[in-house]
């Protein structure tokens, strides 16, 4: 089943689809957390923007044992040479709380 869901953002609408079965997070409640952290401005579902797409780092780190834990720390302190040389500016916790981001990478990752 498909849900589209739009956010708004900085880069505009944010499309969401085909929720994983791993997830411990729906599609609604992680356009709710990406959404507040501003994720969108850089990111959709299956479109390389200014940042990968959440399918690209699913595929990347498909596999990996730490994904979550790697994954969550690059968006907890960003950076630069994961997918290109635009930097990824850090995500403090008062913009995403620890709860809510392991919840989002985990949401990404089954994508």
């Amino acid at each position: 089943m498909k849900i589209r869901i739009a956010a708004l953002s900085v880069a505009g609408a944010l499309a969401l689809a085909s929720m994983g079965t791993n997830a411990a997070i729906d599609d609604k409640k992680a356009q709710e957390i990406m959404s507040k952290a501003g994720c969108g401005a850089c990111h959709t579902i299956d479109k390389k923007g200014v940042g990968p797409s959440y399918k690209e780092v699913a595929k990347k780190h498909k596999g990996q044992k730490d994904a979550v834990a790697v994954v969550t720390k690059k968006i907890r302190e960003g950076g630069t040479g994961a997918y290109g040389q635009i930097p990824m500016p850090p995500n403090a916790k008062d913009r995403i709380g620890d709860e809510d981001l392991k919840a989002m990478v985990e949401w990404v990752l089954s994508k």
